[in-house]
């Protein structure tokens, strides 16, 4: 049985890994097995730090609504050295 070269669909796939490793340094940007390597590694490297800074803003958000709420409730209590209260 003769061997069948690898069709369009093969090479674009390989094109697509290529271009996205361009940027890699070294063997990671040369050798197709470790383009995917390193492109899987890149890929679930970005998306672990994407979680985490969606988590980090999400507290953020959380404190920033709860300091809104907070600090005009400790203006409106705070009370000047004749006793009435004062507003800035």
């Amino acid at each position: 049985m003769t061997r069948i070269r690898p069709g369009n669909i093969a090479r674009r796939c390989r094109t697509k890994f290529r271009l996205f490793a361009s940027s890699f340094r070294g063997a990671h940007s040369r050798l197709t097995r470790t383009i995917t390597q390193q492109k899987i590694r890149a890929l679930v490297s970005s998306h672990r730090d994407m979680d985490k800074q969606m988590r980090n803003f999400h507290h953020l958000s959380i404190s920033n609504k709860y300091c809104l709420y907070m600090i005009p409730n400790e203006i409106i209590k705070e009370v000047d050295w004749k006793g009435s209260t004062v507003i800035i």
